[in-house]
């Protein structure tokens, strides 16, 4: 995504022209905002009503659109007539949280309750390239309310953007991604234990070699074009940072064996025949308060985590 290098046209109580590039402007108000959830709602219950992916594809982008994608074409698979249990996504109580910056993209935070999910707090991150540009959603989470932070806002109700390569905080937000893959690899400091981080790490390992069968793990990050990581200054002066991470699983069964049959959706994403093996692929987008340094406890706290099987390969 890059910065746009034309004059931005704004329509305040007049025309105002200024340099979109250079100016720093709130991402939207807050009408354009509420506009954008409710567009998305009713494309993405559209999708999920029919299982076509293209009802919504102009709503969603980076992480979020591979795993809506995925998700929608096992759907077809599995259901050609639609989906069968569809039950329309409805939000209540939202906050918007929309922060001054200069150049594209902009961006901003959807804050709501949902009619599933619990008590949890949805945060959906909205974004686009230019003011031509439809507002899609990049980042999807789920969040407990007692965890979710409050934010910093000018005296106009504006938040602050955070630069991805600020050295304020215990991780620089951009190598977040990069740090976190990197754990899940090998352990060993900088992530507060949860079922995010120490707890996926001892399932991982409880499942890395059973009777029968291996698992390997490769994780990397996602870090350019629409799944760069973005980062929001809270109240405390901590950065609440949105990163997006690839994983591959394969299992492998020992000669005589065969890989577990996986369910109907994880078939429906799968090429080749699953003989000896099978590697699934996935996205995952989280969510984590990375504090500021010599502010408290040094570590990041992954918040939320949405994960979604992209593709799969039987061998």
């Amino acid at each position: 995504m890059a910065a746009s290098l034309t004059a931005l046209s704004l329509t305040a109580s007049g025309c105002v022209v200024v340099h979109g590039e250079r100016e720093v402007l709130p991402g939207a108000t807050e009408d354009e905002a509420a506009k954008a959830l409710q567009d998305f709602t009713s494309a993405y219950n559209k999708a999920d009503k029919s299982y076509d992916s293209s009802l919504d594809a102009d709503h969603v982008t980076g992480p979020l659109a591979d795993i809506d994608e995925a998700r929608l074409k096992a759907g077809r698979v599995n259901n050609p007539g639609g989906n069968p249990n569809h039950s329309p996504l409805e939000f209540s109580d939202v906050e918007y949280t929309i922060p001054k910056k200069a150049g594209w993209p902009r961006w901003f935070l959807a804050n709501a309750k949902a009619n599933r999910g619990g008590d949890a707090r949805w945060l959906l991150v909205f974004t686009r390239d230019g003011l031509a540009d439809r507002w899609e959603v990049s980042y999807l989470t789920l969040v407990a309310p007692d965890k979710m932070p409050e934010f910093k806002k000018d005296k106009d109700g504006w938040a602050e953007a955070l630069p991805v390569d600020s050295a304020e905080f215990v991780m620089n937000p951009g190598e977040l991604g990069k740090n976190y893959v990197t754990y899940l690899q090998q352990g060993g400091d900088g992530f507060a234990s949860g079922a995010h981080t120490s707890v996926w790490r001892q399932e991982r390992e409880k499942d890395k070699e059973r009777p029968g069968l291996v698992t390997q793990y490769i994780d990397e990050p996602l870090t350019d074009g629409d799944y760069a990581p973005v980062a929001l200054r809270t109240a405390d002066g901590d950065a609440l940072v949105f990163f997006t991470t690839h994983h591959y699983e394969k299992q492998t069964a020992a000669a005589g064996t065969s890989v577990p049959t996986p369910g109907a959706d994880v078939e429906a994403l799968t090429t080749g025949e699953i003989k000896q093996s099978l590697t699934m692929e996935f996205v995952s987008n989280q969510v984590a308060l990375d504090p500021k340094k010599a502010s408290g406890p040094q570590e990041v706290t992954v918040l939320g985590r949405i994960q979604g099987l992209t593709s799969a390969k039987g061998e």
